[in-house]
Order: structure tokens, then sequence, then C-alpha cells
């Protein structure tokens, strides 16, 4: 299916997190432009209302479509606050775009959750925020969940053991870490989701890939393309830009799927 054969949206609820900048912003674009309503995620409020802004003046979308909503998913009671809001103002949501991340830092970080940084805002946030939202996710035929990951996922493995990473830190491992996590997540049977490397993009992540890097734009169509209904996907499938591959073994496995279950409801304080 090419981009001119993508649906129109009207009446499509999606929740994009990490709006702000970069194949964030541009997805919530790409999918206010097809007439969806989009929660558009900043880790701030003034961040997120100026993102909405950005779009209204230069794409000429209706500030109508655009919903500005914050938490920093650094601490996971935002992220709680957030889904309590979602569910209470948007019962009907379609789509969850699992799109928000960061690099992990030079230095082992924690945060006050007491969670390895990138490890908590890459995965553990959108771990607890699609647990939540689950009263507000439809069960029509074309909802699901989008997990934007890596390819960088194939070099991983969860250390279960030390999944904080305190005993040996490096910032690659630990991000390859936190995206083979979300990866897994997807596989999960509790939600229909898919996760998505969109390619090697010029954002803030680009210096763990390479030197350079499509624009956000294009990575975005490979996330949006999956956003709509019209796009049949099997749960846990993985697509490498546009293209369905095999994620790593182990991201399918219904042992590790479980075992990750288990390691993410504890760390972030969830009753199994």
């Amino acid at each position: 299916m090419s981009d001119q054969d993508l649906s129109p949206l009207p009446g499509r609820t999606v929740l994009v997190t990490g709006a702000t900048t970069g194949i964030g912003l541009e997805t919530a674009r790409q999918l206010a432009e097809r007439g969806a309503t989009v929660l558009l995620h900043g880790r701030t409020a003034e961040k997120a209302r100026a993102a909405a802004d950005r779009l209204i003046a230069t794409a000429g979308i209706d500030a109508a479509r655009l919903h500005p909503v914050a938490a920093d998913f650094t601490h996971l009671d935002e992220v709680e606050s957030l889904a309590n809001q979602v569910v209470a103002q948007h019962p009907h949501l379609d789509v969850l775009v699992n799109n928000a991340g960061i690099a992990a830092p030079e230095r082992h970080t924690v945060t006050t959750d007491g969670n390895e940084i990138a490890f908590q805002v890459n995965f553990l946030a959108h771990y607890l925020l699609t647990c939540l939202l689950e009263p507000a996710l439809t069960s029509d035929p074309g909802s699901r969940v989008v997990n934007v990951s890596s390819s960088l996922h194939r070099t991983a493995n969860i250390q279960w053991n030390d999944p904080q990473r305190a005993r040996r830190y490096s910032r690659l491992a630990a991000y390859a870490q936190s995206q083979l996590a979300l990866t897994v997540f997807a596989a999960d049977p509790r939600v229909t989701a898919v996760s998505v490397h969109p390619g090697v993009c010029d954002t803030a992540l680009m210096p763990l890939y390479a030197h350079e890097g499509v624009t956000p734009a294009e990575g975005a169509t490979h996330v949006a393309r999956l956003c709509d209904p019209a796009v049949e996907i099997v749960n846990g499938a993985y697509y490498d830009r546009a293209e369905r591959v095999a994620p790593a073994p182990v991201a399918t496995e219904d042992r590790t799927i479980k075992r990750l279950n288990r390691l993410a409801d504890l760390l972030v304080g969830r009753t199994a």
C-alpha cells in the first residue's frame, strides 16, 4: 500500500507521545492532515502547546484536531496522571503511538522512581501508559498500539538480574535494552500492537546510529502508515520502515514476554 492509498482518518483519535519534535511531531502532523484528532504529548504543557501552535501555523491544521497533553516520563506519577486525563477526556482512543524516547546519557542516571532513565522513558513509561489506557483503547477494527522501536534492539539483551545497569553501564547497551523491551511488549497478547524501526532519521537520537539520516518526515511516514486501520497487522509484528521483517528471536518468545511483564509491573509499582 502506497502513501497515496492511505485512508482519510476523520473520527479517529490518536495519542502520540514525544510529539513536540522529530518523528513524533511529523507523525502528529501527517495524522492530523488526514483528519485524525491527535493528542499531542510533550514533556511539559508549554512544549506541547508550542508544538500544536507550530502545526497550526505551518501546516494549516485545524486547531480543533490538536489536543496538547503533558507528562514528564522521568516521573511515573505524571504518566499515571496523563493516562487518567486521557481516559476521562477521550474515552474512545483508537491508536496509541509510543514514540517518546531519549538517548541514554554518558553517565549512569537513575530517575526518582529508581529506574535507569532510558529504560524508564523509552519503555517503562510506555508500558505503564498502555496498561492504564486500556479502558480507553477501543477494540474496534483497526485499533492498535504502535511502538516506535529501533533496529538496535537486535544488539540488546535484557539484564534480568540488573535491569538498571547499575553494575555495568554502557549508554548504547542501556538504550538497546530499552528498545528490545519495547519490541517485546508489542507481542503482549493483552494489546494489539506492532513495533517499527522508522529508519535512521536526523533527530537527537541519530548519533547512536550514524552521521546522517533521512528527514523526520520520511521516518514518520512509516509510523503514520501503521496507524491506518486499512493497514492490516498481526499482533507483535515488527517493521523495518515499510517492510515487515522478523524481530530478534527473543522478542516473540512467550517466556520472555511473561518475564518482562512481571519485571515491568514490579518496576512501575503495578500489582500482577
